[in-house]
């Protein structure tokens, strides 16, 4: 590791996974898991971190949706579609949809705070919360390892590693656009 930018990486790469992982998800895990493919850094540590930021941010808003449920950030989040969408399903399949929560879209946010408000046990949900944040954590940096892979071997071995986040920012940002207006399109 030569180039500043690999330093950087290797000094606060971690804990830029946790961060984004509290803040986004998914495209900081798979964006996480690229990195480690090019050795930058450590695929079981992403894994773990992306694991911990994922669990702390959905315990903090099931613990806000249960505490405090007449918070003006709750009353907003109440009033969404999705959230009512969210309580239909809990009443209908409570772990099913704990375990596929970080997987459905639209519901990422108003999820924990609508299982808060519900009659979930917390004991349940920390115990099921912590299942899912395992698989998702897990899925979505394997993900980005062969996103890496794929881009090798599409493209040879690249060197360099600003060329490297160049390419995997340009894809990256390809495959979001495509996302969004597919997401854009539905609505």
């Amino acid at each position: 590791m030569n180039a500043p930018l690999d330093r950087f990486i290797d000094a606060y790469g971690l804990w830029a996974v946790f961060g984004g992982t509290l803040l986004e998800g998914e495209s900081v895990v798979v964006f996480s898991g690229f990195l480690a493919h090019q050795g930058l850094l450590r695929l079981p540590y992403v894994m773990l971190c992306a694991f911990a930021g994922s669990f702390l941010a959905d315990q903090a808003l099931f613990h806000l949706g249960r505490r405090w449920r007449n918070h003006r950030y709750v009353r907003r989040a109440r009033e969404k579609p999705a959230f009512g969408r969210a309580l239909a399903l809990i009443d209908r399949y409570p772990h099913g949809f704990i375990l596929s929560l970080r997987f459905l879209y639209g519901l990422r946010t108003v999820g924990p705070i609508a299982l808060g408000v519900s009659r979930v046990p917390a004991g349940r949900y920390l115990a099921l919360n912590a299942l899912a944040a395992a698989i998702w954590a897990v899925c979505f940096s394997l993900l980005g390892y062969a996103f890496g892979q794929t881009i090798e071997t599409l493209l040879g071995r690249l060197h360099g590693v600003e060329t490297k986040l160049a390419v995997a920012a340009g894809l990256g940002g390809a495959i979001w656009l495509g996302y969004w207006l597919f997401a854009r399109r539905r609505r």
